[in-house]
């Protein structure tokens, strides 16, 4: 079902690459614009997380300490026990606080005073801290109060002074009288009939909530903030005296195991985790993946990237009968596929070329491969004895046939998982091998294990298949990418 408005756009680096809108943001006949200001709702939860990481490293804020230190009074209980919960806990979704969403969403306008009241005789979980995911806006909350506690000012105010106004985001603001008269603001709509009538929903006012859901913003500003993001996977994190790339990795890391939802025609994850304020996930078609939804009475939103690439997805829309997230995957996928990324790009350590070539060149010619004795680890023949792998590699030869005349070995390649790996093919005459070694990180790294094997009709793996081993990633060589 289509919203009153939408909006979406790709970005990377150098910012939105290409947009869509469709539809009216307030059904009076003005179309919706790349400018249009939408409510972005949880996806609040980005800039607090970022706030409290922020803090962490300038020493002001512990997230490994309980939440009653910087909020006395506050207490957790779980079967009549009272419970340490910490402030990482808390952003990450483990505190034990259940999930929320229908009960916060009503509540983004409260009082400070009344949400402090509800703890005032203590919380109860529904399980015991750092168990299990459960979404709890509620508890976020309370990660925007131990802010305040330190910086001594409105967690809206340092948000902005710290993240905002420093990376130019002047169309993100928490309140609709923050924008000039005349913007292009969204109204938003619910529909119960299935999109066949909508109808005005009220702006939830903006309060003690606020942290975790009040912010509106373009999908410009939004496309930044997720290049600012995803720019902590480079060489050149964006910006790094704001928050460094150690803490924006933090951020997107798994910190929360979430179960992994059935494969769909744009996504198939094979992990799924709560970060810090943002969602991190590693789909087998594209890689890792970070995202986090936002919705509100009358608001839906999502914004996505590739980590290894940086290319993402925001999208908008106006009415919470209609998932953004849904929106956002399927163009995410698409984008993907049709800049042929690469779910992954490794650069090999170089001796991992190094010894990948000479073990090639011995296998070739049924050379002894005690020859690449310099590069290889203690265990290496201590594990098989050079008579025995040779042994190996030849009965393996029996069946796929000699070895024909190679291509460079660079052209042969096929991937590596990591740094310390890599993969490489052996064509022979009726068939290929496929070959792999790992090294050990030392401060001269060495091979510490190969295996071959007959590869399978692709020839880019076993062909009894190995598990973890499936997906693998684009070789940079001299800044030159092969797969």
């Amino acid at each position: 079902m289509r919203p009153p408005a939408m909006v979406m756009a790709a970005f990377d680096a150098s910012g939105v690459i290409a947009w869509h809108g469709a539809g009216e943001p307030r059904l009076d006949g003005a179309p919706v614009t790349r400018e249009t200001v939408f409510r972005i709702a949880s996806m609040t939860k980005s800039f607090l997380a970022a706030t409290a990481l922020a803090l962490a490293e300038s020493g002001t804020l512990d997230l490994s300490a309980g939440i009653d230190r910087y909020l006395p009074g506050v207490r957790f209980l779980h079967r009549g026990v009272e419970q340490r919960v910490t402030v990482a806990d808390l952003l990450a979704n483990r505190s034990g606080m259940p999930e929320d969403n229908a009960w916060a969403d009503r509540q983004l306008g409260a009082s400070i005073d009344y949400i402090a009241s509800l703890f005032a005789e203590g919380i109860e979980l529904a399980v015991a801290p750092g168990v299990r995911f459960q979404y709890s806006n509620l508890g976020m909350s309370l990660v925007g109060r131990v802010i305040e506690s330190i910086v001594g000012r409105p967690i809206e105010e340092e948000i902005r002074a710290r993240f905002l106004d420093p990376l130019g985001l002047s169309h993100t603001r928490f309140a609709r009288e923050d924008y000039p008269a005349g913007t292009d603001i969204a109204h938003g709509f619910r529909s119960f009939d299935e999109g066949a009538t909508f109808v005005p929903e009220p702006f939830i006012g903006e309060g003690a909530l606020a942290a975790i859901g009040g912010l509106f913003s373009t999908v410009d500003d939004i496309a930044r903030w997720g290049w600012f993001l995803a720019s902590a996977f480079t060489d050149s994190p964006l910006k790094p005296e704001l928050l460094s790339a150690r803490g924006r990795i933090e951020m997107q890391r798994a910190h929360t195991p979430i179960p992994v939802p059935q494969p769909t025609a744009h996504r198939d994850l094979q992990s799924l985790g709560y970060g810090l304020g943002l969602i991190a996930s590693y789909d087998r078609a594209l890689g890792p993946i970070v995202d986090h939804s936002g919705g509100l009475p009358g608001f839906s939103s999502n914004m996505r990237w590739h980590t290894d690439s940086g290319i993402g997805i925001v999208a908008f829309g106006n009415s919470d009968a209609c998932r953004a997230e849904t929106l956002a995957v399927a163009a995410h996928a698409e984008v993907m596929a049709a800049a042929a990324v690469p779910p992954l790009t490794v650069r090999p350590w170089p001796l991992a070329l190094e010894a990948g070539e000479l073990l090639d060149d011995l296998l070739r010619d049924g050379g002894a491969l005690t020859e690449a004795a310099r590069v290889t680890s203690a265990n290496f023949f201590a594990d098989a004895p050079d008579e025995i792998r040779r042994r190996r590699v030849a009965a393996l030869l029996a069946e796929v046939g000699d070895p024909t005349t190679p291509m460079p070995f660079a052209t042969r390649i096929i991937g590596a998982s990591d740094a310390a790996h890599l993969r490489w093919r052996i064509d022979c005459e009726r068939g290929a091998l496929v070959c792999d070694i790992r090294l050990i990180g030392l401060n001269e790294p060495l091979v510490q294990s190969l295996t071959v094997a007959i590869a399978d009709d692709a020839g880019r793996a076993p062909r009894t298949g190995e598990p973890g081993l499936q997906v693998l990633s684009a070789v940079v060589l001299d800044g030159a990418s092969i797969s």
